[in-house]
């Protein structure tokens, strides 16, 4: 007994260190960061493999698209396009699936700052994708955990604020509509529909109160309930914010009851350095970042946070939780709505104290049912209508890590000392300003495909052309491009230029239109196609101006010229053809321009030695004539791709007439980015 209280004792004095967990901590990160660069995550599974069994772990059915997460060898992703008619097995979590298919790589992503699936995929240990041709149950569950989850999906399904049920039971957000979800992810309100710390300290006083009428021991209290948080986080799976507020819990439990007087800010220390030992990929969620970050600092500033009451209280917290999420919110989405911090104000209270609780209490009264659901859609439409104050939206250039450091430490200082708060302000400022200071032009053809769409942006933040738009196969492509956008700190685009009604040209107009803002839009001569109508109808429906047969644009002291011969009968022929010169870097994008008028332009257009081409038609042979490119002369060559297409472009006589040309092409080299700066210029390039 004797020597167990030295024991005890002496782990008390090891344990009271005021820099052995940090100091652990940052050695952990580190080697973490280390481990997963040199020693990457790499599959069991070969590339030509067709067989694989797996434990489902995640079933999402919408339409005819089902897709499934099994592990089995390793995690997969299976996607599987029900046939017309088909019923599938009832397949539920735990069942044991063969799949036969083929594997293929996630899509990547070349448009740089921007959404990249998969590196997102590869962060989860994801490493393929299976395209499905059958999936076969071989056996049912036979896991107790699985066999609750799935009595309880059963229940839920059966409900009307199903989607909120499982989001706040299970952790699964997915059945949540994209649009409410982007709603709440806008406001900065999406961490109330992730189970956090907020939900533990809901679940453990209720278990508190009720083991209060059964016993007064308190370790029997503090052992039952750590036991159903552990078996709570089990079945749900270790979602980052609830693997933090769990474990977080538990030590702080053992903390108070073994009397180890270890600060709030070592457990927390010691949580982090037991999350990355259970999962070294999480230290690149963002949940992961939010999480920590805002339960560090919220300990930084407690002893400031008790002094204060009532909304005060929550005034003062939610301050502090903003303004530390708020680089965060920069660095991954460019943009940020100060509204967040009424909304959090708001909502906060009303989803912790009101609706998480019902939620839990209509698992038990399914009757309450309807008043859930309508009282989320009471929810939803206050979200929308905060959404939609655009005055409070503010985007941001991208900060680099420095900036994020320094950022911290000012906020660290702030908390000793309330007047460093100005010095946030300006550094806030600061980032707003910086396109402003940019002296550099970017010419940036994006990857989007056998597609077009370039962007020209000018020095200084004096403006912007957006030509073309890709087309409409992939949504995401249009969202990349406004990332980018964003994380130049550009709120708008001043001229969008559709060369001509191609698909691959101006397939992704209208969302773009829809969904960023757009000053103008220039059409190229000859019909409408039926393409190009339907986006004039959205044109007019908000307002927007459009135009037809322009000739030229100022852009302050620079101007872009829009080169016509005469109105031809083939759309490609009537293509937009730019021309412009900056800081004695002349630049021609051709659009799906052929050969007919590369001869028309030569004869009317003095175009001698171009610096920067962009090659008509994706390196048709219908373009871009020996005579032509002797002519011009270009420097660089820009040619936009898709890999493996089925036209054969870029045709090999045109990369030979090239070969005096530095030729980029998006099917190999990604998206190309040149920066041109003072009669120089460089050239950058990506890779999926």
């Amino acid at each position: 007994m004797e020597l167990e209280k030295r024991l005890l004792k002496r782990l008390r004095y090891i344990l009271r260190s005021r820099y052995l967990f940090k100091v652990i901590c940052v050695i952990f990160i580190l080697g973490d960061i280390l481990f997963i660069k040199f020693y990457p995550f790499k599959s069991k599974y070969d590339i030509n493999d067709r067989y694989f069994i797996g434990i489902v772990t995640k079933i999402n059915l919408i339409d005819d698209k089902l897709t499934l997460e099994i592990k089995g060898q390793e995690k997969l992703l299976i996607n599987y396009q029900l046939k017309e008619g088909q019923k599938l097995e009832n397949l539920m979590y735990g069942d044991q699936v063969l799949v036969i298919g083929k594997l293929n790589y996630p899509e990547g992503n070349t448009i740089p700052n921007s959404f990249n699936y998969r590196q997102y995929l590869y962060h989860k240990r994801i490493y393929y994708i299976v395209d499905a041709q059958m999936i076969k149950k071989i056996r049912g569950n036979n896991n107790y955990l699985y066999t609750i989850k799935n009595i309880l999906l059963k229940k839920i399904s059966m409900m009307k604020s199903s989607s909120y049920m499982k989001t706040f039971i299970l952790g699964d957000n997915r059945d949540l509509e994209p649009k409410i979800k982007e709603v709440y992810r806008g406001i900065g309100v999406s961490h109330l529909f992730s189970l956090s710390g907020m939900h533990i300290n809901f679940i453990s006083h209720i278990f508190y109160f009720y083991l209060d009428r059964i016993t007064y021991n308190k370790k029997i209290k503090y052992i039952i309930i750590n036991l159903f948080l552990l078996f709570f986080l089990l079945l749900v799976g270790p979602i980052s914010s609830l693997l933090r507020a769990v474990l977080m819990y538990t030590l702080s439990v053992i903390n108070k009851l073994f009397k180890l007087g270890i600060k709030k800010i070592d457990i927390m220390m010691f949580v982090l350095i037991l999350s990355i030992v259970i999962d070294p990929f999480i230290i690149y969620d963002i949940g992961f970042l939010y999480s920590y970050l805002i339960s560090l600092f919220l300990i930084i500033f407690s002893q400031k946070i008790q002094k204060k009451r009532g909304i005060k209280k929550l005034v003062y917290t939610t301050g502090i939780s903003f303004f530390v999420a708020l680089p965060i919110t920069i660095y991954n989405s460019y943009e940020v709505n100060f509204i967040g911090l009424l909304a959090n104000i708001l909502l906060v209270p009303v989803v912790s104290i009101i609706f998480f609780p019902l939620v839990v209490i209509t698992m038990v009264l399914p009757f309450l049912d309807p008043i859930l659901y309508g009282l989320f859609n009471l929810l939803e439409n206050i979200a929308l209508i905060i959404s939609n104050i655009e005055i409070t939206k503010v985007i941001f250039a991208k900060p680099n890590i420095i900036a994020l450091v320094i950022y911290y430490l000012i906020i660290l200082v702030t908390a000793y000392n309330h007047k460093y708060i100005i010095i946030l302000i300006f550094m806030l400022l600061f980032y707003k300003v910086i396109p402003y200071i940019d002296g550099r032009m970017r010419v940036v053809m994006f990857d989007v495909g056998q597609a077009d769409s370039l962007l020209i942006k000018f020095p200084y933040n004096r403006g912007n052309i957006l030509i073309d738009t890709g087309d409409d196969y992939s949504e995401y492509k249009i969202k990349n491009i406004i990332s980018y956008l964003k994380s130049f700190g550009i709120s708008k685009i001043d001229y969008l230029v559709i060369t001509h009604g191609d698909d691959d040209h101006i397939g992704g107009a209208i969302n773009l239109v829809e969904n960023f803002k757009v000053e103008n839009v220039i059409f190229n001569i000859g019909e409408y196609t039926g393409s190009e109508l339907k986006l004039i109808e959205i044109l007019k429906e908000k307002n927007q101006s459009y135009y037809q047969n322009v000739k030229s644009l100022s852009i302050g002291k620079d101007k872009l010229y829009f080169l016509y011969t005469k109105d031809y009968n083939d759309e490609n022929e009537n293509s937009s053809v730019i021309y412009t010169e900056v800081d004695n870097i002349k630049m021609l994008f051709m659009g799906d321009a052929g050969i007919e008028k590369e001869y028309d332009i030569l004869e009317k257009y003095n175009l001698a030695d171009i610096d920067i081409l962009k090659v008509g038609h994706h390196g048709s042979n219908t373009s871009s004539s020996g005579y032509f490119i002797e002519s011009i002369n270009p420097k660089i060559c820009l040619i936009s791709v898709g890999a493996n297409n089925k036209y054969g472009h870029p045709n090999e006589s045109v990369l030979k007439r090239l070969g005096k040309c530095d030729t980029y092409r998006t099917d190999l080299n990604g998206s190309v980015e040149i920066r041109l700066n003072h009669n120089s210029y460089e050239v950058k390039t990506t890779s999926s």
